[in-house]
């Protein structure tokens, strides 16, 4: 009995991409299908970083197949691959970066810069090259968070290396400076100071840069969302309404500039008691997902207000490689998931694939 490409592909159709919720052939994710006689080989393409995903996807995937009447054997691979996505018109792409996460907050202290790194490294987790900027050039804590020492080095004296660590390119102003040294700029000094970091740090083909941006609504922000190829921004609040306030200012700041808010994430949304395992909700009950709702915005997930979050931060072992089978990195691993699926969903960007044209007059 010969088999049909059509009998395959129909039974490729019943497995869902695990990001999207659309089935692979819909999801034009199929390639390289080949028949010959009862082999069958074919491969699937996510447009996202997926490692913890494909063990189980391509086994649904082989299963399916070999339950197509005529089938004796089935090779499946399963990958991805990140390009490039639309961002603000007129902006052109960086190089060596294909898409920028800006992680944002309307106010300090609802755990922001934790988010972003705990992001970058689910990201890296799942098979990404990431790059981690911190730009916020009054409050760097990067360098910590990512148990980092130590200054960039310059091979021309105009780039700077960005210094690693587990897995993940890190620049940050706090390289730069001592310790107990106070940055004293003003708006437009910091502004600069912060592009300065980003465009000329030597980013080594990455598939996201997180940039951890300042609190609130400022100078470095408005430069960033007109100078800078955004992808997207990520905002991150707790439920309390005095930062659920600031939050709705940072989206609305985001929207006005044509910057995508790819959703919000919701810190210190409870705190389980580690002697009796009552929850406490410190900060107000589920504040981000309704205003999420009300806004017409994603809501990423929820983590809670604990201490093992903040030792790890400090220690310089995020929670994502401190612990990273655990309940709270399994919440930034999804976190990190969505935002990858959003921006495979959106525009590519195809600039780089036009030609440049010149036009000359002959005399």
């Amino acid at each position: 009995m010969s088999i049909q490409e059509q009998e395959v592909l129909k039974a490729l159709a019943t497995v869902n991409d695990p990001g999207t919720g659309k089935d692979v052939v819909s999801g034009k994710q199929v390639r390289n299908l080949q028949i010959e006689g009862g082999d069958v080989s074919f491969e699937i393409e996510l447009g996202y970083p997926a490692k913890s995903q494909v063990p189980a996807l391509r086994q649904a995937l082989v299963a399916v197949v070999r339950g197509v009447p005529g089938v004796t054997n089935v090779s499946a691979h399963v990958g991805w691959k990140v390009t490039a996505h639309a961002v603000q018109r007129g902006v052109p792409l960086m190089p060596g970066v294909k898409n920028i996460i800006g992680v944002a907050s309307g106010k300090g202290g609802v755990g922001k810069s934790t988010t972003a790194a705990n992001l970058a490294l689910a990201l890296a987790a799942e098979g990404a090259r990431v790059g981690l900027l911190d730009a916020d050039i009054h409050g760097p804590s990067q360098h910590v968070m990512m148990g980092l020492q130590g200054r960039p080095e310059s091979e021309d004296g105009q780039t700077m290396i960005p210094l690693q660590n587990y897995g993940v390119q890190v620049m940050s102003i706090g390289f730069l400076v001592d310790r107990d040294e106070a940055l004293i700029m003003r708006g437009p000094m910091a502004s600069q100071a912060m592009d300065q970091m980003l465009r000329q740090t030597g980013w080594d083909d990455l598939d996201y840069l997180v940039v951890d941006l300042p609190p609130g609504t400022g100078d470095i922000q408005l430069t960033l969302s007109q100078r800078t190829p955004l992808t997207g921004v990520v905002i991150v609040t707790t439920p309390q309404d005095i930062a659920l306030i600031d939050a709705r200012r940072a989206v609305a700041m985001f929207e006005k500039v044509n910057v995508p808010v790819l959703g919000l994430v919701e810190n210190m949304a409870v705190h389980i008691c580690s002697q009796c395992g009552h929850a406490d909700h410190i900060f107000g009950v589920e504040g981000g997902k309704k205003m999420a709702g009300e806004l017409g915005i994603d809501y990423l997930g929820a983590l809670p207000l604990s201490r093992a979050i903040r030792e790890q931060a400090d220690s310089g072992q995020p929670t994502v490689v401190a612990d990273p089978d655990g309940s709270e990195a399994a919440v930034y691993k999804a976190v990190a998931r969505q935002v990858a699926v959003r921006i495979a969903a959106r525009a590519k960007d195809f600039s780089s694939k036009f030609p440049t044209i010149t036009v000359s007059q002959d005399t």
